[in-house]
């Protein structure tokens, strides 16, 4: 196994820590360890990204697990911050089912031989859900440190929430528009 699919393994295998200290709110700066832990897994999804193009050791195993392990981790965050009403369930249900759209859409043109890259919408969509995650960690760890009495944490984590899912029906409309010729219906 080459080094970016093992930075790979290693993002799943920090997503049930991250959740951990994410909803254990007994343990000691709970939110600031969840952040520390989001960051790093995040980081290695960069790093992995560019180790492999540089170094040219792209694999199927990486292309395959790669994307999984973004959603697995980005998705648990969402998830969880429903529990801590910090995001409403219909956000989440929003940026699952285009998640799904456009990994449907992926497998359809593969199966035709057409690869579907990230467009510019899926690459915002990314950066808005990553930005939103951090911003809500980090309210909430320095909150931890410092009360910020006054702040409406959950109000602004809904609202980085709703962007998010804005924007992720703005990219999958996108993919689905770009590619509706691998739906045809008259195929």
């Amino acid at each position: 196994m080459n080094l970016p699919n093992k930075l790979t393994v290693l993002r799943i295998l920090m997503v049930p820590f991250f959740v951990l200290f994410l909803l254990v709110d007994s343990i000691p700066f709970h939110y600031l360890l969840a952040l520390i832990f989001f960051a790093v897994a995040s980081f290695t999804d960069c790093l992995d990204g560019h180790i492999a193009r540089k170094h040219n050791l792209v694999t199927n195993f990486g292309k395959f697990l790669d994307p999984l392990a973004d959603k697995v981790l980005v998705l648990s965050a969402m998830i969880a911050f429903i529990e801590l009403g910090l995001s409403s369930s219909v956000v989440v249900i929003i940026v699952i089912a285009r998640e799904f759209l456009v990994t449907s859409l992926r497998l359809v043109a593969a199966g035709e031989g057409t690869v579907i890259a990230a467009s510019i919408y899926g690459k915002l969509k990314t950066i808005s859900q990553m930005f939103s995650i951090v911003a809500i960690l980090l309210l909430e760890a320095i909150n931890e440190i410092v009360p910020l009495n006054g702040v409406d944490i959950p109000l602004i984590s809904n609202i980085l929430m709703w962007i998010t899912a804005v924007i992720a029906v703005i990219s999958g409309l996108d993919y689905l528009w770009k590619n509706r010729h691998c739906i045809n219906t008259t195929k």
